[in-house]
């Protein structure tokens, strides 16, 4: 006798039975031979025309869809499975279907016996006895008329390579889509967790917003692999209870859609960084064996500290607005941060999401930058008091200390955080900015190649790489970066400006004309819009160009009469600057000194202040500021030339 275990089941091909626990289960011959075929692929997806090919070859294709969806359903009411939260057969819908429980293997009389077999995981026994037990799989399925379907397990002994991974978004079995915040935070903290414990060998893990691009989507799996560049990809769901929650896990093979690992845990709420430790650990584990041919030793555990729940709910949700990065969100996720850490006051990643939120605050002007980069360094300096291995509150505690010009301190929270997790985009994306500010272009883009690699989808990444390109003077290859940014980001102000300035300086001032007409009606100046491009045609780009900065000028007066939002001195002094009027140029640039506003980092690097390098205020201005003399003496070479 010979048969395949699953969980409680066997099934006997040979003799056409299916049992549990020893005893026998009716079953017709459709749906015994359409379990032999699943049974053939574990994890991998059995399309509905192999199946028709293979059991139902003479069947038109209307009685076919009847007969499968029949057949499929006498299945799982044997099984007892169910479509909605399967345990054995998966739906793919219009695709086909997945057998998704571990196999035990295939046990013949004349092999040892199934507890030694049950004892030793299929990937690790001997060949010669594995590739017997498959002989007696292909031979059991022709017994029962798989239609001359082959065993696509022979020949795949090759164990797949991991180089990178994708966490993909978990799906909400919850069936209340107000807890959608919970699976995309669960998801998010899975990304970080294994990033960390995955990046330290080597593998690059997507950045969840990236992955977050297809929550909901149809399209299949090696093309969603082949857009993030990753060989692997994790899929699972997320289900909360009151507070226990129950997350499933699965590894698949990219190119070939096929299960590589899979598990369910569950835990109290309170646990929930024991969880994710966990999942991150057994994934990593798996992913080693497809790294390296040499043994590796399984990834330790680590004793991850009680969470308060309504701590970690609160903490969730304030993540869930951080990342609309819009100023009614980025006021919420304070308001969610504050009652975490007051509910929770232990809770290093609480107070790291609100370090990130006050400095969202100051970027966005909707504070006082110097009160927002105080309050972001006080945040995350407690992170790290009660986490030294965040690598997130680093990155958080770095962006403080350089908003406000400490360059040696922020740099050494940057290296800390790329050595505590080498996939953490923001903390490279955050490096290549500031190797930008001191002149080191080649590095810099470097950095943020690397950012856009863990983050590849990131309208955010692709312009900060297209804007160092550009800053370096690497014109044609910043227009290839500035034209592929994805939407939403295709008509922000700063894209056409920066835009509008490569095409200038290569002398294709028709085209650059083009963008600031196109950012003029975006913004519904239709009047301003209309100066513009008469005074292109009657005196030309130049004459043209005064009258847009003029125009930006005066709306920026307006914003500073009636205090809201805040005017921008940094970009103000840069239109002064563009025009030529110095004096204006160096009074709005000492207002954003006294403000402490963050781009000022730039000041050294940034084109439109060109005509001032040369004067001894943009000297004492760059000093004061911090930047080195290095970057200093370059940028009035450059002024001079």
């Amino acid at each position: 006798m010979a048969v395949i275990r699953f969980g409680s089941f066997e099934v006997d091909l040979r003799a056409g039975e299916l049992r549990k626990h020893g005893t026998r289960i009716r079953l017709q011959q459709q749906p015994l031979r359409l379990l032999a075929l699943l049974l053939e692929r574990p994890g991998e997806v059995v399309t509905r025309d192999e199946l028709r090919q293979a059991i139902w070859p003479t069947t038109a294709y209307g009685s076919f869809d009847e007969g499968i969806d029949a057949t499929i359903h006498k299945l799982r009411s044997a099984l007892g499975d169910s479509a909605e939260n399967p345990r054995f057969v998966e739906t793919l819908p219009r695709r086909g279907y997945r057998f998704i429980a571990a196999v035990d293997g295939v046990v013949a009389s004349e092999e040892p016996s199934e507890a030694a077999l049950q004892a030793v995981p299929i990937a690790k026994r001997k060949p010669l006895l594995w590739a017997g037990a498959m002989a007696v799989v292909v031979a059991l399925l022709l017994a029962v008329n798989t239609g001359g379907l082959r065993v696509s397990m022979l020949g795949r002994a090759a164990t797949p390579r991991i180089h990178s991974i994708a966490v993909l978004p978990l799906g909400n079995l919850s069936g209340d889509s107000a807890q959608e915040y919970f699976a995309a935070g669960m998801t998010e903290a899975l990304v970080t967790r294994l990033g960390k414990t995955v990046g330290l060998g080597g593998l690059r893990v997507i950045s969840h917003t990236s992955a977050m691009h297809f929550k909901g989507t149809r399209e299949t799996l090696p093309e969603i692999a082949r857009q993030l560049h990753v060989d692997a990809v994790i899929e699972g769901a997320v289900l909360r209870v009151g507070n226990r929650v129950r997350v499933t896990a699965q590894l698949i093979e990219a190119s070939t859609d096929r299960h590589l690992w899979a598990e369910t845990y569950e835990r109290d709420l309170r646990d929930v960084l024991g969880l994710q430790d966990a999942i991150a650990r057994a994934i990593t584990n798996e992913v080693q064996i497809r790294v390296s041919s040499s043994p590796q030793s399984p990834v330790a555990s680590t004793r991850a500290r009680p969470v308060d729940p309504e701590a970690y709910d609160l903490y969730l949700r304030g993540r869930a607005e951080w990342n609309e990065w819009t100023e009614q969100g980025t006021r919420k996720s304070i308001e969610y941060f504050q009652r975490a850490v007051q509910r929770d006051p232990g809770y290093a990643a609480a107070w790291a999401g609100l370090s990130d939120a006050y400095t969202h605050m100051g970027q966005f002007l909707l504070l006082p930058p110097r009160v927002a980069w105080f309050k972001a360094k006080a945040a995350a300096e407690r992170a790290i008091q009660l986490d030294e291995t965040l690598s997130e509150a680093r990155v958080s505690l770095a962006g403080a200390l350089l908003l406000q010009w400490s360059w040696s301190a922020g740099e050494k929270e940057l290296q800390r955080a790329i050595a505590l997790n080498p996939n953490n985009a923001l903390a490279h994306q955050w490096y290549g900015w500031l190797l930008s500010a001191r002149g080191q272009f080649n590095a810099a883009i470097q950095e943020m190649r690397r950012a856009l690699e863990l983050d590849p989808l990131s309208p955010n990444k692709q312009n900060s790489l297209a804007a160092t390109l550009h800053r370096a003077g690497r014109y044609d290859e910043a227009l290839q970066y500035y034209s592929d940014v994805p939407d939403p980001d295709l008509n922000s102000e700063g894209r056409h400006r920066r835009i509008a300035d490569i095409y200038e300086r290569q002398g294709r001032f028709g085209e650059a004309m083009a963008e600031w007409l196109v950012l003029l009606r975006l913004d519904g100046k239709q009047e301003v819009a209309a100066s513009v491009e008469r005074d292109y045609r009657a005196s030309g780009f130049a004459a043209a160009k005064r009258t847009y900065l003029w125009g930006h000028l005066r709306e920026a007066g307006g914003r500073a009469q009636n205090a809201h939002p805040r005017p921008r001195p940094y970009s103000i002094a840069g239109d002064y600057a563009l025009l030529g009027e110095r004096d204006s140029a160096f009074a709005w640039l000492e207002r954003a000194f006294r403000e402490r506003v963050g781009v000022l980092m730039f000041l050294t690097i940034d084109d439109r202040f060109e005509m001032l390098r040369s004067d001894p205020r943009f000297r004492d201005l760059a000093r004061r500021i911090g930047l080195p003399d290095t970057a200093v003496q370059d940028s009035v070479a450059l002024g001079a030339r």
